[in-house]
């Protein structure tokens, strides 16, 4: 099992620099059983990032908890800037900030749950965001909402999959069967018990045939009693990103 100083001392053999423009999506699969689970993967890149002099916040924008901290995490990160602009007689400016990340990673959810109010509009999809807008959270601080970015190309399949997955791909080019079985494959071998939790069966290891349970004990069905594969699917992505089967997370440091 690994600890938080053992990801520590893996992320120091990286060697960043502190310039790179760096995304983090926490998993557990790449190394293992992690103690404290997720919580401790977190941890272990906000106290990497830290030592490399980033300004970090960990926020849980559907609960609200941490974003009280980032107001002054926002005005220490740029205090030489608006001690210039006061040294130039600009007095009260606000810091302008972007918002970016991968489509349907929750941008415009964090930004609604820092302003307190429905300011960015949302969705369970990507591309609800569809142009640029700014949006004025204080006298000291706007936000820019953007659209999701994605690589134009994934050299590592696997990545293409994990996006996939969480919602970052639109379900409408994917064939969401397959998807679902992805994920089913995914929980078996790495939270064995989650799906059985969930959908309350027991003693089966075939895919298909626990995506065929789950849409029976869903009544997933079609004209005819027809178990409706398709439909389960969805009831399972949906599920996956949600939270409902519990907190799975796919990567982690390596």
């Amino acid at each position: 099992m690994y600890t938080k100083e053992d990801l520590k001392r893996q992320l120091e053999t990286m060697g960043l620099t502190g310039k790179e423009t760096i995304l983090i999506h926490s998993s557990m699969k790449a190394i293992g059983e992690v103690e404290g689970g997720a919580d401790t993967v977190l941890d272990a890149w906000m106290e990497y990032f830290k030592g490399k002099g980033y300004s970090v916040v960990k926020v849980n924008s559907r609960s609200g908890a941490g974003m009280k901290a980032i107001n002054s995490a926002v005005q220490e990160a740029c205090k030489e800037k608006i001690e210039r602009d006061r040294k130039r007689g600009i007095l009260n400016r606000p810091v302008r900030a972007m918002v970016v990340g991968i489509p349907n990673v929750g941008k415009s959810t964090f930004i609604n749950a820092y302003a307190g109010r429905a300011c960015a509009k949302t969705g369970n999809k990507p591309g609800v965001t569809k142009g640029k807008q700014w949006i004025r959270l204080s006298k000291q601080l706007e936000l820019l909402d953007t659209p999701g970015i994605l690589w134009p190309k994934f050299e590592d399949q696997q990545v293409g999959l994990h996006l996939a997955m969480i919602g970052s791909i639109n379900d409408e080019i994917l064939n969401v069967e397959e998807l679902a079985l992805s994920v089913i494959d995914y929980l078996t071998a790495e939270y064995p018990g989650t799906l059985e939790k969930r959908f309350g069966f027991e003693g089966m290891t075939d895919r298909v045939e626990i995506l065929g349970e789950i849409a029976r004990v869903r009544g997933c069905l079609k004209k005819g009693n027809e178990l409706d594969y398709e439909k389960a699917a969805r009831l399972l992505m949906d599920d996956f990103r949600s939270g409902k089967l519990g907190r799975i997370t796919l990567e982690k440091p390596e």
